[in-house]
């Protein structure tokens, strides 16, 4: 499942490339440089490839690449995104783990921005079948519920608070996780023999980040309107008082992420 435009994707992929834990994606590909022989990976939800774009100067040049999603308009840029990257490409729903080819053979298998969408029951299911096939798992940029802004306004903690309540909603694969997300995906990895290592990847914006800021602001005030109508006012005076401070180039924002790499040793 892909719910993103290719314009947000792309506002956000340089963000995300800051933001990302290296030494999670190099020692990723230093454990799959132990595996013998050619080696495969899966992308899953991989939308416009930023995953792949990001982990192709660190991962061998002989990794072969299955790319998964759900919106065929997104699949269909692909081939021009990744020039000189050998990929397969596959739409198909996400919802439901079930279709054990998908994973069959696969020495790696990746996500970026998805886990916090997704359900715990989710997550048990995507554990298993990566134990089953011994792949190495490396989730990257899952929400974790910090939103931080300078400069403070009175409505900050409330408007943040409501979003993490809309983050918790159903996006398309049962109760999502949320903040939780990379917890819990230690704790099914660690329950079926993984290591598992965490590292913070948060997002730091500030004035050259204008647009992502605004867009930002925007989507987090109807989110937290979707959750609350009551406190429409409050949000509306927060809305109008943060892109005040984006359009000024005050405004500073952390939006806090981590990143899971999952292998056995």
């Amino acid at each position: 499942m892909s719910p993103f435009s290719a314009d947000w994707l792309a506002l956000r992929e340089p963000a995300d490339a800051r933001a990302r834990s290296r030494p999670l994606a190099v020692a990723a590909a230093a454990a799959l440089a132990r595996r013998p022989g050619a080696v495969r990976a899966i992308d899953l939800a991989t939308g416009t490839g930023s995953n792949v774009r990001y982990l192709a100067g660190l991962l061998p040049a002989t990794l072969a690449w299955l790319l998964v999603d759900a919106d065929a308009d997104l699949l269909r840029t692909l081939p021009s995104r990744l020039p000189g990257v050998p990929v397969d490409i596959l739409r198909t729903d996400l919802s439901q783990l079930d279709d054990p080819a998908l994973f069959e053979g696969r020495d790696l298998v990746t996500a970026s921005a998805l886990l916090d969408l997704v359900s715990d029951r989710w997550v048990a299911s995507l554990a298993e079948v990566c134990a089953r096939v011994d792949a190495i798992v490396l989730l990257t940029l899952s929400y974790d519920g910090r939103i931080l802004m300078t400069p403070e306004e009175p409505e900050d903690a409330l408007v943040r608070d409501l979003v993490n309540q809309h983050q918790r909603g159903d996006k398309g694969f049962g109760p999502a996780l949320g903040p939780a997300a990379a917890a819990s995906a230690a704790t099914h990895f660690i329950r079926h023999g993984y290591r598992v290592d965490r590292a913070s990847s948060d997002w730091v914006l500030d004035s050259t980040d204008s647009e992502l800021q605004r867009q930002l602001i925007e989507g987090w005030a109807q989110a937290a309107v979707e959750i609350d109508p009551a406190q429409a006012d409050a949000v509306d005076r927060w809305q109008m008082a943060r892109l005040s401070h984006v359009d000024t180039g005050r405004s500073q924002l952390v939006v806090g992420h981590e990143d899971v790499l999952a292998f056995r040793e």
